[in-house]
């Protein structure tokens, strides 16, 4: 059952207002390191969001944490997101109706697809304020600086727009983006992105590439820049179907791209073909620097903002942070579209103090030798899920939210010469600092099922230990008797 879904980032905040989930702070902070500690614990502590009223060197208030608790991610989602999945699944899943009533079903289905795709509009909030050519400056914003070796400070919440030259797609990603001064920023775009797929393109034509960067929209438009959507899928459309109806677009005044009509800021501009800076360091989610690097630069062209718009952050670096729910919310969506290539698959689990992308514990149900290096290979094979630096394989009879039953599977289970497969010079994620070349590394795979005796397992397999079903059921019963509450 779907609840409410929100035209802006500030109707989102006036709704965690009204429920107790958002404290406004009016004392004076500055928007280096201070307000990112002030964030970190109360992330930490599974705090409320935060509004920072005053925020010194800068007329607009800073939100920082607003997806900071899974109640939080859900009300933001509208949903459950592992219920958001399935419907996905089910409209994704390929099946020839039959008979008038299914007919019918697939034509309401796509009907309501197409309501999800962006809708024009001509005057939109978000440029209620224009400022363009030398009126257009990055140092009004309260750009936050957030650990104190950072290189100065990010952009940590930007929604990206980049245009394919060959496909006309556009696509939604969002990538950090250091403030080297008034006009110009770096822009994490990572080999493996479409931003940097884009800018290859463009380069290839001897054009520059433009670019459009939101800042602050809905939290279902949020979330769809940091989904990793299959290809060809477009974010706006699928952030429609988070909401349940098209996200209102605008042109915008410099560039040849459309964003959120509701957007706080947007950054028009281009990124030049062949151009780099040094970007970086930055305190990351893997808990550590990301070190330098050369990185394409983006140009400023044009400032468009509301009146009286909100200046959206997020603080990242070692568990807990915020990020943690958005990152499960993304394991959780997407479980049900892996099912669909992988119907073997039972749960998932990325846990974030492994930063996500380098751990995976899966579980299926086994149905013949060698499947769990079938999965393995398979997921290896899909999208984002190629740069997971470890899959464990567990047996269907594991819970892999529980670490404890996880690591009882893993130790037990096991022989590392039989049940370790290590694949080398693979694709490694960009924040692999530990891989022997950056975006190259190499991959382990842990088949931590029950073997068969087709697998060449020839010992017999000892009984797991398990209380009777009417033991469990009398001490259930008579718990309130012992005085143990």
């Amino acid at each position: 059952m779907r609840s409410m879904s929100f035209a802006d980032l500030q109707e989102f905040i006036a709704e965690l207002e009204r429920r107790g989930m958002l404290r406004r702070v009016r004392a004076e902070v500055d928007p280096e390191l201070e307000i990112a500690e002030i964030a970190s614990r109360v992330a930490k502590q599974g705090g409320p969001a935060l509004l920072f009223e005053r925020v010194r060197g800068s007329e607009f208030p800073v939100a920082v944490n607003l997806f900071g608790t899974w109640e939080r991610v859900k009300l933001g989602l509208g949903a459950e997101p592992e219920r958001v999945g399935e419907e996905l699944a089910a409209m994704l899943r390929p099946r020839i109706p039959e008979g008038v009533g299914e007919k019918l079903a697939s034509l309401r289905k796509l009907t309501r697809a197409l309501s999800f795709k962006p809708r024009r509009v001509r005057r939109a909030p978000c440029q209620e304020v224009v400022l363009e050519g030398e009126e257009a400056s990055l140092e009004a914003l309260p750009v936050l600086k957030t650990w104190p070796k950072d290189a100065g400070r990010f952009i940590t919440l930007p929604l990206v727009f980049t245009k394919s030259r060959r496909t006309g797609r556009v696509n939604v990603g969002m990538y950090r983006m250091q403030v080297y001064d008034a006009r110009t920023t770096g822009m994490h775009w990572h080999v493996h992105k479409h931003g940097a797929e884009h800018l290859r393109e463009a380069a290839e034509a001897g054009e520059r590439l433009e670019v459009a960067v939101a800042l602050g929209a809905d939290p279902a438009t949020v979330f769809s820049a940091v989904a990793p959507l299959p290809e060809g899928f477009d974010e706006l459309s699928f952030a429609g179907f988070l909401r349940r109806k098209g996200v209102e677009v605008v042109r915008c005044r410099t560039v040849d791209l459309e964003v959120p009509a509701g957007a706080e800021f947007v950054l028009e501009g281009y990124v030049e073909p062949g151009e780099t800076k040094v970007e970086g360091p930055f305190g990351d989610h893997t808990g550590y620097y990301t070190p330098p690097e050369e990185f394409p630069v983006f140009h400023l062209t044009c400032i468009t903002r509301k009146e009286h718009p909100v200046y959206p952050a997020t603080v990242v670096g070692k568990p807990w942070m915020e990020d943690v729910n958005l990152g499960r919310a993304v394991e959780r969506m997407f479980l049900p579209l892996l099912r669909l290539q992988i119907p073997e698959l039972v749960d998932m689990h990325m846990p974030p103090e492994a930063g996500f992308h380098n751990l995976a514990v899966v579980s299926i149900r086994k149905r013949y030798p060698g499947h769990a290096k079938k999965v393995m290979f398979a997921l290896w094979g899909m999208g984002q899920m190629a740069l997971t630096k470890i899959i464990a394989v567990v047996d269907h009879d594991v819970n892999v939210q529980d670490w404890r039953e996880v690591l009882w599977a893993v130790s037990t289970r096991v022989d590392p010469a039989r049940d370790l497969v290590v694949v080398r010079d693979a694709p490694a994620d960009t924040l692999d600092h530990f891989s022997p070349l950056p975006n190259l590394g190499s991959k382990l795979g842990i088949d931590a099922t029950v073997k068969w005796r087709e697998e060449g397992f020839t010992r017999e397999v000892p009984e797991a230990l398990e209380m009777s079903r009417e033991i469990r059921e009398l001490v259930t019963k008579r718990w309130q008797e012992y005085g143990l509450q």
